[in-house]
């Protein structure tokens, strides 16, 4: 190969001069390096394309093509797929994971330790800002995700962590990672949010049990008083009505006994006013009759007249 010399200041280069036998090395060069810019976009990607390192347009999922390298380059992320980030805790094996207590462990509002571990599911919205706008797009989630957490985290007290507020907790958290992702253009979308485990720190989860019981035993407790007095309360009613009823039903009788009574005496008083001698004699009788009626009667006959005289034994025992 021939060389032409240059000299360039206080250098001399050595530029090789080119012969007609190389123009089709250099036409096949020329085709290859056009063939490069062919590229194809997937059915769940979207093509970013590049030109002189400023993006130009976005290209659909198909055969496309772009001119080749240094003008144009390519980028093709997947915009349906569901990335995942793991919050104080890493996936190790398929049924292994390792806590990581650095991420973990945060404060709750009553200044509690917690031990907080969460999962984060997002996909990219748009594929230009996560394209241009940030770098380490999983590790800018992560660290979004770990401060969302634990500002949601501090803002409720430990019993709502534990148990009643984690839903709460997770749609705030989730809230929040968004806004903090759409105020740095990242593009990306926040699917979900899910509360892995919640719990007191391995140090101290001996003496949260032992609350844990007593609070149970507390509202096991309290849910006995309350079944008692729901048991006691309706029956103490029904006997209080049911003697309310059997009193106004004893005055209803007494009542009408006592009508009865003075009615009864009115009819005599009137039959008295008429015949006083013999409603006299006719009471006596009555009245006779009925204290004798159960006491013991000695008969002695008169020897003389031959009636029977009736004797009262006035000496027994017992009136008899």
């Amino acid at each position: 190969m021939q060389y032409k010399r240059i000299i360039v200041g206080d250098q001399e280069i050595k530029v090789p001069t080119l012969s007609l036998g190389a123009l089709p090395i250099l036409g096949i060069a020329l085709v290859l390096w056009l063939l490069t810019g062919i590229y194809i976009v997937g059915p769940d990607e979207v093509g970013v394309v590049q030109t002189f390192g400023k993006y130009s347009r976005a290209a659909q999922s198909g055969l496309n093509y772009h001119f080749p390298y240094p003008i144009e380059t390519v980028s093709t992320p997947k915009v349906t797929e569901v990335k995942r980030i793991e919050i104080g805790f890493r996936t190790v094996g398929k049924s292994q994971y390792q806590t990581v207590e650095r991420e973990s462990l945060m404060l709750t509002g009553d200044e509690n330790i917690v031990d907080a571990e969460m999962i984060v599911q997002y996909r990219i919205k748009d594929p230009v800002a996560y394209t241009f706008n940030f770098i380490k797009p999983e590790l800018t989630v992560r660290e979004a995700s770990e401060a969302s957490l634990r500002t949601i985290v501090g803002k409720h007290n430990i019993d709502e962590a534990l148990t009643s507020g984690k839903f709460m907790i997770q749609e705030e958290t989730k809230a929040l990672i968004q806004t903090i992702l759409d105020k740095y253009e990242t593009g990306i979308l926040v699917v979900a949010v899910q509360l892995q485990d919640v719990g007191p720190p391995k140090q101290v989860i001996a003496a949260f049990k032992d609350v844990a019981s007593a609070k149970e035993d507390k509202n096991r407790m309290v849910n006995q008083a309350e079944g008692y007095r729901n048991d006691i309360i309706p029956k103490a009613r029904g006997e209080a009505q049911a003697m309310i009823r059997e009193a106004e039903g004893y005055k209803e009788a007494r009542i009408a006994r006592a009508e009865g009574d003075v009615a009864k005496f009115s009819a005599v008083l009137k039959e008295y006013r008429k015949a006083k001698g013999v409603t006299e004699t006719r009471l006596y009788l009555e009245t006779v009759e009925e204290i004798l009626a159960n006491t013991k009667k000695i008969v002695v006959p008169d020897p003389e007249s031959g009636n029977l005289i009736n004797l009262l034994n006035l000496n027994a025992k017992g009136g008899k």
